[in-house]
């Protein structure tokens, strides 16, 4: 196995798409965080980035979200996708198992070469947008997903902690990667899997209400970070991705197994050839299990509902109005108090499941001994994900423009003109 290993090895590294997808994991944070520095504008749809401008931490955080939605996948085509199929294009599958190695040990070892140069991106990925942060925007404070102001300290520990988590995702993909390469014997479909897989997933996570089919995907473990940034951290979503991840690898790759051990390399069904029946019927299967996952989207419990969006959005909306207020000079009485009295709806259709939202905030201050303020509403449009995770957003005659002038007479990016939050869905 050691031996297949050292090949698969040589082979990967000498391939131009393997360098490519190196240079671009060393190269694409700095690039990304270059571009945002010479233009004033922010990823504000993207989760923390709003804050990119404000803390290093944030890029890092923005390049994790694409990273899982679209960039894990992509590597784990680049790398596993042709890993089997290579062999049925070159025809060299009759010479490779007849040079002493058993099947296991070629398996085994192509295996280890594909998750070894997988770990080797992810964590190349770490390093390069944690640096391109720090270095161009700094280790600055970052705002949590509660309205906490988390310290640069804590903060690059839940940072490295979010990307550690990406390792069984990661995984996961590279592992449905050979699969793809082992059952179709095309390195086409088995470097676009991963991809469509994910497109899918992206398709799916914008309907139904319910919270099964919605964790038993792949993409659902690159949030689950989330709630480790929130005040109360939260657990549940963590740890069930986790196991479904196991069993994504557990499966593709027993299923793999099965199908490389039974295959005939000797016989007439051994010669390679160019027929597209075995993609046709991969499109055809993959149709039908989508169409299949959409009717399932509603099951089990609903995790987006109003009282969680209420419970959520109140208190942070109260966090950051107090900070907002310190950072422009107003000093706010120990004795007073913000009373908010939050009411949440979704457009069109009862205030359950993602979507558009509008919650419409209520504000008083109350101080003993003084008749209350005028009674001030604050209108939010609030985009709520499958996953808990929303971003909210006011107009700004009530909430100020997107940077506020602090007491040291700095533009300093306004904390209440797009909100960030999420909130456990199980």
């Amino acid at each position: 196995m050691r031996s297949a290993f050292r090949a698969e090895c040589r082979k990967l590294t000498a391939q131009l798409a393997t360098r490519l997808l190196f240079l671009i994991c060393a190269v694409g944070p700095f690039a990304f965080a270059v571009l945002l520095k010479v233009q004033s504008g922010t990823p504000s749809d993207a989760l923390f980035g709003f804050w990119v401008h404000s803390s290093g931490f944030a890029i890092s955080l923005v390049v994790l979200g694409f990273a899982g939605s679209w960039g894990f996948p992509l590597l784990a085509g680049g790398l596993a996708g042709d890993l089997f199929s290579s062999e049925d294009r070159h025809g060299t599958w009759k010479t490779i198992v007849t040079r002493g190695r058993t099947r296991r040990e070629l398996f085994g070892g192509k295996l280890m070469a594909a998750g070894s140069f997988a770990l080797g991106l992810l964590l190349l990925t770490t390093v390069s947008s944690l640096l391109a942060g720090t270095i161009l925007v700094g280790d600055h404070p970052l705002i949590g997903l509660s309205g906490q102001v988390l310290s640069s300290g804590r903060t690059l520990l839940l940072t490295l902690a979010a990307w550690a988590l990406c390792v069984l995702p990661m995984l996961a993909y590279t592992s449905l990667a050979v699969l793809f390469s082992v059952a179709t014997r095309n390195g086409i479909i088995g470097v676009l899997g991963p991809i469509l897989v994910a497109l899918a997933t992206q398709l799916l996570d914008l309907i139904g209400k319910g919270v099964i089919v919605h964790l038993l995907l792949i993409g659902s473990a690159f949030d689950a970070f989330h709630g480790l940034f929130t005040a109360h951290p939260f657990f549940g979503p963590l740890i069930v991705s986790s196991l479904v991840c196991l069993i994504w690898i557990f499966a593709t790759l027993t299923a793999a197994w099965r199908l490389l051990a039974r295959r005939d390399f000797l016989g007439p069904s051994a010669a390679p050839g160019r027929s597209w029946r075995t993609p046709v019927r991969a499109v055809a299967i993959a149709t039908v299990v989508i169409a299949l996952l959409a009717l399932a989207c509603n099951l089990g419990p609903t995790g987006v509902t109003d009282t969680r969006v209420r419970a959520t959005l109140t208190p942070e909306f109260r966090r950051l109005t107090l900070l907002q207020q310190r950072e422009i000079g107003h000093v706010i009485p120990r004795s007073a108090s913000l009373d908010i009295i939050p009411n949440c709806n979704r457009h069109a259709t009862r205030a359950v499941g993602p979507g558009d939202w509008t919650c419409t905030l209520d504000v008083y201050i109350l101080e003993p001994g003084h008749l209350p303020l005028t009674q001030t509403p604050v209108e939010y449009d609030v985009s709520v994900e499958y996953n808990g995770c929303y971003k909210a957003q006011s107009p700004p005659a009530f909430v100020g423009g997107q940077t506020i002038t602090d007491t040291s007479g700095r533009q300093v990016t306004n904390p209440l003109f797009v909100v960030y939050g999420c909130f456990n869905i199980l």
